[in-house]
């Protein structure tokens, strides 16, 4: 092969894929597998440069144009690697925080470093960056006592197989040592609110104590149970009236503990207001009494919502009917019977659905809750 002197020493190399090349330092043909890149250079003496691994490599003399296709492939290898695992995309730097932020190489990784690293450089560090498994511990029973999960939770393998992932020094918690920190979080919480509740100046509202009291649950009882409530987080001589509704029972109970405050404190205005009935159920017993009216009406309402909603089918079929009527809405809602503003909703939301109910009772033999039309 011969170079092109009219071309000059810059023109770009050919490729030429060959089976055999001669002459290179051998007598017999040397076979290559891969492309052999030439330089157009010219020197009197071309460059041989092979690339395939295993054979031999012509020494360089000049620096010409060169191509190494084992630096390619390595590239390519680099890119491809990782198509098989998980792994998250980096998202651009689209905050404007980083315009506070300079960003180095090191060794090929890039970094990013905050001026204001040089100010505060003598303020202490938020984190230690040690692992502590009691800390940990800590927040595990917060977090089952928080969102109500059974202790078992942490003993599932996938949970543990997640924190080993980001903290090899993660240790299993079993189903004991969690009753057992979930009893120490409450006590420890409890020690807290307790001495709030010394210096409290404000009206507060805390939940403090749920008591199984068993059966007859007598007046008896009921103040026997608050007064040991009292007593334990030591708010016995702070209590100046309490709110029940008007069951005997509770007559009774706080008949019994108006004498029993009274023994150790002066009560407000003489024990007058240490008996507040409750008002939400003195409206509801109006209501009640006013629903007993429309009693029949009430019933059949509520049948037919129990009737439809029994079944997935029913149901679909009562949603199928409103939206060909183009009724908005598509369930009916229960009610609960102590609760007056429950039985309103369902009786709302069945006024919407008056003229679904006929239509429904027609592709429904089983139906005899149809409200009637004066209804």
């Amino acid at each position: 092969m011969s170079s092109d002197e009219g071309r000059g020493g810059c023109s770009p190399p050919e490729v030429s894929s060959i089976p055999q090349l001669s002459n290179v330092g051998s007598s017999s043909p040397l076979l290559l597998d891969s492309p052999v890149f030439i330089s157009n250079n010219t020197t009197p003496n071309p460059e041989i440069h092979v690339t395939d691994q295993g054979t031999e490599k012509t020494p360089v003399e000049n620096e010409g144009t060169q191509v190494n296709a084992m630096e390619k492939n390595v590239k390519e290898e680099e890119q491809n690697k990782g198509d098989d695992e998980f792994h998250i995309p980096k998202r651009s730097k689209t905050s404007q925080v980083w315009d506070d932020f300079e960003e180095i190489e090191e060794n090929g990784t890039f970094y990013a470093t905050c001026p204001a690293n040089e100010i505060f450089s003598t303020l202490p560090a938020l984190h230690t960056g040690k692992f502590d498994m009691e800390a940990m511990r800590e927040a595990a029973a917060h977090w089952v006592l928080m969102h109500e999960h059974p202790f078992t939770v942490l003993e599932e393998e996938g949970f543990n197989i997640m924190m080993r992932r980001g903290m090899p020094e993660w240790q299993k918690i079993s189903r004991g040592i969690a009753k057992n920190d979930c009893v120490t979080v409450y006590e420890v919480e409890k020690k807290k609110l307790k001495n709030k509740l010394k210096h409290v100046q404000k009206l507060q509202k805390r939940v403090l104590n749920f008591v199984h009291i068993p059966p007859p649950r007598r007046g008896v009882e009921i103040a026997a149970a608050i007064f040991k409530c009292a007593k334990e987080w030591e708010i016995d001589h702070k209590i100046h009236t309490i709110s029940v509704d008007n069951a005997s029972n509770n007559d009774v109970a706080i008949r019994l503990l108006k004498d029993d405050f009274s023994r150790s404190k002066k009560l407000l205005c003489g024990g007058k207001l240490f008996h507040v009935r409750c008002c939400a159920h003195i409206l509801n017993l109006v209501v009640q009494d006013g629903l007993s009216k429309i009693v029949d009406i009430t019933n059949n309402i509520r049948e037919s919502v129990e009737f439809v909603n029994r079944s997935k089918g029913r149901a679909l079929l009562f949603a199928e009917i409103a939206q060909q009527l183009r009724i908005p809405g598509k369930k009916l809602l229960y009610d609960c019977r102590t609760r007056w503003n429950a039985t309103f909703e369902m009786l709302n939301c069945a006024i919407k659905f008056k003229d679904v109910f006929p239509r429904f009772q027609d592709r429904e033999p089983h139906y005899d809750f149809c409200p009637s039309p004066d209804d």
